[in-house]
């Protein structure tokens, strides 16, 4: 406890106060579940992507890509006609 002198009178004060928080939920963006990662394109292949999808797009394609890509791999009967009629 601080105290401080105003119109010849002592107050008391107190420098340490508490933090309560408001709510129980943190704030800011929630986590994305994703990790960033570097990858090397040729600026061909960089143009040739913005040129589909536009250049405000492509960390969505390489993402899609990648996904397509590891569901074809992992599951090679599916993509290769044996399943199909």
């Amino acid at each position: 406890m601080a105290y401080i002198q105003i119109n010849g009178g002592v107050n008391g004060f107190d420098l340490e106060s508490e933090t309560v928080p408001d709510s129980d939920k943190s704030m800011g963006r929630p986590p994305l579940g994703m990790k960033p990662t570097t990858i090397r394109l040729t600026t061909d292949t960089i143009r040739r992507i913005e040129a589909l999808v536009g250049n405000r797009r492509l960390a969505l394609f390489i993402r899609e890509a990648v996904e397509n890509e590891l569901q074809r791999r992992e599951n090679p009967e599916t993509h290769n006609g044996q399943n199909h009629p």
